[in-house]
């Protein structure tokens, strides 16, 4: 524990230096910078639950970090290593990601101090909803306040027992499911949320390919995906997607490490064979032509193109950025290069896209679903058969006027309107091809060197307008 509380705050301190970096470039008065920076609140309970026939303790925490828009917005995480500093840190991320994709809500952080690979569904279940009613007790959770969603531990399964908790205490609410975000599609989620956050991290790498000016010198040939080597860590949800839609774009996986350990081949490893294999033989290793490496840690040296670290934070730090060997880290988790690092990194030549907006694509499209929550429409619903009936109309014109008619397929193609999952996944596409040409001309503009920086800037002006425009500052 003690050695996880010091994780926790340097996590946190590593947070604050970022911030304190960019925000010497910003003219914002330095009273607004320091409401910007600090937590708002920290609420911290411990609660009582019968775990096989035994009561125990359970502690809880929810970090709002920023009111300046409301609800404010964060996951939940599920652990025994849960921290105060760690959850604020991630608080405080989230208040700067959400800022730096446009999505207006401030940030937050929940913790619950348990095992979810250990525990039973029906404890898990136990938890989650006594949780959420210390949360609903307290006014702390609802569409307008705070509104939750899946992180490290927790899925699906726990955000519909959660709505399923607020609907109850607030029976006749129209709007309860914005309670939280990440809930199955049938109890009122959205599609394309579980692979949103990975989707979001292949759109981002995709668009700093396409930027030569950042790379150039780098040694990465031509600007698509086509045979870049990818070493991922972590093959949860994120690091499985980012790798997966990268595969499908002509990269080479090259090398996966996780808890058990790690494994390499130079000729590339298929995503989804190898998540299938470790569902069924509970470890990544032994994989066919594979390497098996005991301390995953390695891969993170080993020769690639780009690293994508999709596990925990602190994982690149002063001891080991010397040998890293990428030419791109996409940041797929949160805080997995130390600021200690990020130095040695940058002088290296290496190019870091940032957590706080390459894994924005979570939170975009959890903003998607709560507002197709408080709509209480799905996206496309009245909108497709229209869509539809216009390009039909467009195919018979130029059908008639050339002479020519198309096969089948063709036509269903160009007539195909748009539906929910078509619309989220255009949704979080531009959201973050916009944010990163927003972070790009704020680097060019101040003459700054890195990304996150540049990102943290960005998202620091957008806070401070909202601030100022409340009137009471100078």
């Amino acid at each position: 524990m003690g050695n996880n509380h010091n994780e926790g705050k340097r996590f946190l301190d590593s947070v604050h230096q970022f911030f304190d970096s960019a925000a010497s470039y910003s003219r914002l008065d330095p009273g607004i910078l320091a409401q910007i920076k600090a937590c708002n609140s920290v609420y911290k309970v411990s609660f009582p639950v019968e775990i096989d026939g035994k009561v125990e303790v359970v502690e809880g925490i929810r970090v709002q970090h920023s009111h300046h828009k409301l609800p404010s917005k964060g996951g939940i995480r599920y652990s025994i290593q849960v921290d105060e500093d760690e959850v604020k840190a991630l608080a405080t991320l989230m208040t700067f990601k959400c800022a730096v994709v446009d999505v207006p809500f401030g940030g937050a952080k929940g913790g619950v101090k348990i095992n979810p690979r250990t525990s039973s569904a029906k404890t898990l279940e136990k938890v989650t909803r006594r949780f959420a009613t210390e949360l609903i007790k307290k006014n702390l959770i609802g569409p307008g306040i705070d509104v939750p969603a899946p992180d490290y531990g927790t899925g699906s399964r726990e955000m519909a027992w959660i709505a399923d908790t607020y609907q109850t205490f607030k029976y006749g609410d129209a709007n309860a499911l914005g309670c939280v975000t990440g809930k199955p599609v049938g109890q009122g989620g959205i599609r394309g949320r579980s692979e949103a956050t990975g989707l979001g991290v292949y759109f981002g790498i995709r668009e700093t390919l396409l930027d030569t000016e950042l790379l150039k010198g780098k040694g990465l040939d031509g600007q698509t995906m086509e045979g870049k080597r990818i070493i991922v860590q972590g093959l949860g949800n994120v690091g499985y997607h980012a790798a997966l839609f990268c595969q499908q774009d002509g990269a080479i996986i090259t090398g996966i490490a996780e808890r058990e350990g790690g494994i390499f081949d130079p000729n590339g490893i298929d995503i989804k064979d190898a998540f299938k294999h470790r569902t069924e033989s509970g470890s990544i290793l032994n994989y066919k032509n594979a390497r098996n490496y005991e301390n995953s840690l390695d891969l993170l040296e080993m020769d690639c193109d780009i690293l994508i670290p999709a596990a925990l934070e602190n994982q690149i730090h002063k001891d080991n950025a010397a040998n890293i060997k990428a030419k791109i880290i996409a940041e797929g988790a949160n805080g997995p290069v130390t600021r200690n690092a990020e130095e040695i990194l940058i002088q290296r030549g290496i190019v870091i896209i940032p957590d706080l907006y390459l894994n924005a694509g979570g939170v975009t499209v959890s903003y998607f679903e709560w507002l197709k929550n408080l709509s209480n429409v799905r996206f496309g619903r009245m909108g497709k058969r229209a869509e539809e009936a216009s390009h039909r109309r467009l195919v018979n014109a130029i059908e008639s006027s050339s002479g020519k008619s198309l096969s089948p397929q063709e036509r269903a193609l160009l007539i195909q309107g748009s539906d929910e999952i078509s619309l989220v996944r255009s949704g979080l596409e531009d959201t973050m091809i916009n944010a990163y040409h927003e972070i790009r001309d704020v680097m060019d503009q101040q003459k700054i060197q890195s990304l996150r920086t540049a990102a943290f800037l960005t998202a620091i002006e957008k806070i401070g307008v909202s601030y100022e425009a409340l009137g009471i500052f100078p």
